[in-house]
């Protein structure tokens, strides 16, 4: 006699980290930080054509204490870093991290003093979106794949430590900018 035998019909069978990911990944709220073309694209994505709305994404937040997702659309400055490193701070925990655009994740054509390369120095990212700009259907799947990355995340423990590690990641190039004096 089978499992399903003995279970009366209509039940469902989950583990508490199961439906505590399925929460978090219905539940995922971005935050506004469009920093040059790629934002044109990522404003798209929640326009009716694309619709971000059945994902749980309804409205992109304006305060990051009531996001939990930061979509950095565009080249970051040297000078707008701090900036995106303070409002990455605010976020709630747990948060995470898509760098939209090749400028965001590498620096793009722009090879100089003036411009971050890749983002990933300042903040740790989850999901990395190539593309000059990329495309609305390429943010979607990339917020495909990040739902099924948060889906699949532990709880408790195990998540604080590989949020640690991930701070520290981060954290590595922090020196550089504070020797630039860039942070006040």
């Amino acid at each position: 006699m089978g499992l399903e035998e003995k279970l009366p019909s209509g039940f469902l069978l989950t583990t508490v980290e199961q439906a505590a990911g399925w929460v978090r990944k219905a539940s995922v709220f971005p935050a506004t930080f469009g920093l040059a073309c790629c934002a044109i694209e990522m404003m798209t994505t929640g326009a009716g054509r694309y619709d971000l709305a059945r994902f749980g994404m309804e409205v992109f937040r304006g305060s990051p204490r009531q996001a939990d997702l930061m979509i950095v659309a565009g080249r970051v400055s040297q000078k707008m870093a701090p900036v995106l490193r303070q409002v990455y701070d605010q976020m709630p925990n747990p948060k995470w991290v898509i760098s939209m655009g090749v400028c965001a994740s590498s620096g793009g054509m722009f090879n100089n003093y003036a411009i971050v390369q890749g983002v990933d120095h300042i903040v740790p990212v989850d999901i990395y979106l190539p593309g000059c700009p990329p495309r609305p259907e390429m943010l979607m799947d990339s917020i495909l794949k990040l739902h099924k990355k948060i889906q699949n995340e532990k709880l408790g423990v195990h998540r604080e430590e590989a949020e640690e590690a991930a701070e520290r990641a981060a954290l590595k190039a922090l020196p550089l900018i504070e020797m630039k004096g860039l942070l006040r």
